[in-house]
């Protein structure tokens, strides 16, 4: 897509006075809530057992992990915090969730949230450089860097607070001393997020934050696959998902 500068501040205008003149929830306006895929390929999904996360208490394995391999920056404070993974309260993660008589160890306990991936991602139809899309052959919602302009419309639009907007320079961080190699790092004024490993899983590699957890509560597959584990999981456990409500269709699943 070609697009030059005079041209982009017309449509960025027109994106702002759109905005600006609808409500918030427009963005979600003419989502349709789908079925399960019956297409051929893969759906990746992911099931968190919270009962089984609960079990190790105060360990960080998953979020580490995930920022190690990814080069998230650290910077010590919540204004510059870059998250792909992180720990969240119950009540903040699932403030919809009308069952009031979960276990008290689900309800006052953290929950592991992170992009869900969803089937219809509001992010992507708020980007205009489509830097966000989301994969055909398997629903990861992706980002690339490079188009990303940092007008941050995908952070406004994501209901789940999934996305990061660089301030600084992530390369300055404090803990980019020592960095993985293999991952590229982001630069000051892009959005970034968690892309399910699609780097692992193009080399038959479960997700960073799945192979490291210690209490196996992290459950990674494919939904269109009836004999994947994620499937037995979903098939024989009560599981809620953010803000179902919204028609994002999310694909991260919780078993509370």
């Amino acid at each position: 897509m070609s697009i030059d500068r005079r041209n982009f501040l017309k449509l960025a205008g027109l994106g702002t006075v759109g905005l600006a003149a609808s409500p918030a929830i427009d963005l979600f306006a003419s989502v349709k809530v789908p079925e399960v895929s019956k297409k051929s390929g893969k759906r990746w999904a992911m099931v968190i057992d919270l009962p089984k996360c609960h079990s190790e208490k105060d360990c960080t394995s998953c979020v580490d992990a995930c920022h190690k391999t990814h080069n998230v920056p650290d910077f010590g404070n919540p204004k510059d915090e870059i998250k792909w993974i992180w720990k969240e309260s119950f009540h903040g993660a699932f403030h919809d969730v009308g069952h009031e008589h979960l276990k008290e160890d689900i309800l006052h306990g953290p929950s592991i949230v992170l992009c869900n991936h969803c089937d219809n991602p509001p992010c992507v139809k708020a980007c205009p450089t489509q830097s966000t899309w989301k994969r055909e052959e398997d629903g990861i919602v992706m980002m690339d860097w490079h188009r990303c302009i940092g007008c941050r419309y995908c952070v406004v639009a994501c209901p789940y607070g999934a996305r990061s907007f660089n301030w600084r320079d992530p390369r300055q961080a404090e803990n980019m001393k020592d960095i993985n190699l293999d991952y590229p790092t982001r630069m000051r004024g892009v959005v970034e997020k968690c892309t399910f490993c699609e780097e692992l899983l193009a080399k038959g590699k479960l997700p960073s934050c799945v192979d490291a957890c210690k209490a196996g509560a992290l459950t990674f597959g494919d939904l269109n696959d009836s004999h994947s584990k994620v499937r037995e999981l979903l098939e024989n456990n009560f599981t809620i998902r953010r803000r179902p409500g919204l028609g994002t269709q999310p694909q991260i699943y919780y078993i509370v």
